[in-house]
């Protein structure tokens, strides 16, 4: 799968709108316009899922925006924890697990480049099922924050969230780990 050096593509363009939704999203959010923010929300999803669609299917894959889409979902994603969990709409844990985890693969992102080692932006399967549980868990507390007929829904998809999480963070850990064995053993 070779990546295009050009930098202007609708993929990029609409990750670029996904990032300028963020601001739009925590604003809503710290108004507690709840079914807003929801739709922001949905909507940056959705052309999450479109910029993709259009890069495999157009073959508009870039390199910036394989490293663009990421910060992007980590933007939104944090933000919402961080609000929902400051609104009491989640428990405070598991915001602090989700923005750990993005933390500690930021970090082993940056040790690995600074190590002067390729890799892969390629996300493991249980980080796909994290990010899904992410996303639902999101969309379940903004849909309905505080009302009791959805509330039965919010503990069980926390934890469900909390556990995917760390066992992604975990994996992630141990990818690094490994690349960085091979450097020191490649160079001793």
């Amino acid at each position: 799968m070779k990546r295009s050096t050009a930098t202007i593509s609708i993929p990029n363009i609409l990750t670029v709108v996904r990032i300028l939704l963020t601001p739009v999203f925590v604003i809503m959010l710290l108004q507690r316009l709840y079914p807003q923010a929801l739709l922001v929300f949905a909507f940056a999803g959705l052309s999450d899922g479109l910029d993709g669609f259009i890069a495999r299917y157009f073959n508009q894959r870039t390199v910036l925006g394989a490293y663009l889409d990421p910060v992007a979902d980590k933007l939104l994603l944090v933000s919402a924890y961080v609000l929902l969990g400051m609104l009491n709409v989640t428990p405070d844990w598991i915001a602090v697990i989700v923005i750990a985890r993005d933390v500690i693969i930021v970090l082993g992102v940056a040790i690995i480049t600074l190590t002067a080692k390729t890799y892969e932006v390629k996300p493991s399967l249980v980080s796909k099922a994290t990010t899904v549980a992410q996303i639902l868990l999101v969309l379940l507390c903004l849909f309905d924050p505080h009302a009791a007929k959805l509330t039965a829904l919010h503990t069980p998809l926390a934890w469900i969230t909390a556990v995917l999480t760390t066992l992604s963070g975990l994996h992630y850990v141990y990818l690094g780990m490994n690349i960085l064995q091979e450097t020191n053993e490649k160079v001793g």
